[in-house]
């Protein structure tokens, strides 16, 4: 266990939030990229050199995790990651499925044209960030596609339980993944899954779905700690 001063190829901050909120985010999504891991103390200044911010509002964005479970605080020190154990892993996605599956099986034949040209372009942001290997950008275009999917269901308690699973899950190993071209794999399933809403094709949509969310678990099960 250590602290750490390395670059951590963490997300450029755009400006169209602001800084906290932002902040946050990119945090999340390189904790659930597992960019940043278990078992080393990160601190607000050396994330605000590699943001280009001031510390004041990595601190204020590592309190949000925090209560959101997400990160542990290390008094005087930094912060750590919080751990999932297979376990944990286990009910995130068991929940998932009995959530996630039925929605969107429900939401065949109910797309408009502007929905699904929305998620057609989510889809190939997906596919385009894999292709290039940009882990943050993936993770944070899968999550924008998954939500506003389920957020055509109009149950809005519902997408921020989902979104709080998501949050939680670690995906460490997509690097590997990346090197050996699966992830653009994995990413094509959200332009199949597309297709077949486009098509009205329920059964293939729920069987699609489920290999998805079973095959992302697989990924999550490549732990650095294994």
């Amino acid at each position: 266990m250590g602290t750490t001063g390395e670059n951590l190829g963490l997300a450029t901050l755009q400006g169209r939030q602001s800084l906290r909120e932002e902040v946050a985010q990119a945090l999340r999504a390189a904790i659930v990229a597992g960019q940043l891991r278990p078992g080393t103390i990160y601190s607000a200044p050396t994330l605000a050199s590699q943001f280009g911010v001031s510390p004041t509002p990595v601190r204020e964005a590592i309190l949000d995790l925090a209560k959101e479970g997400l990160v542990t605080i290390a008094k005087n020190k930094g912060f750590r990651i919080s751990s999932l154990s297979d376990r944990d892993l286990d009910e995130i996605t068991e929940i998932r499925e009995l959530l996630e599956i039925p929605v969107v099986a429900k939401q065949v034949g109910k797309l408009s044209a502007e929905q699904l040209k929305q998620l057609r372009s989510l889809a190939n942001t997906i596919v385009a960030a894999a292709s290039r290997g940009d882990i943050v950008t993936y993770i944070e275009a899968d999550t924008a596609f998954h939500l506003s999917l389920l957020g055509s269901a109009g149950n809005a308690r519902l997408v921020d339980t989902v979104a709080d699973l998501r949050n939680r899950t670690r995906l460490y190993g997509l690097d590997a993944l990346v090197k050996s071209g699966q992830l653009v794999a994995s990413a094509e399933e959200h332009v199949q899954l597309v297709e077949l809403l486009t098509a009205g094709e329920r059964r293939a949509v729920t069987d699609l779905m489920r290999r998805h969310l079973r095959h992302v678990r697989g990924i999550w099960a490549d732990r650095p700690e294994a």
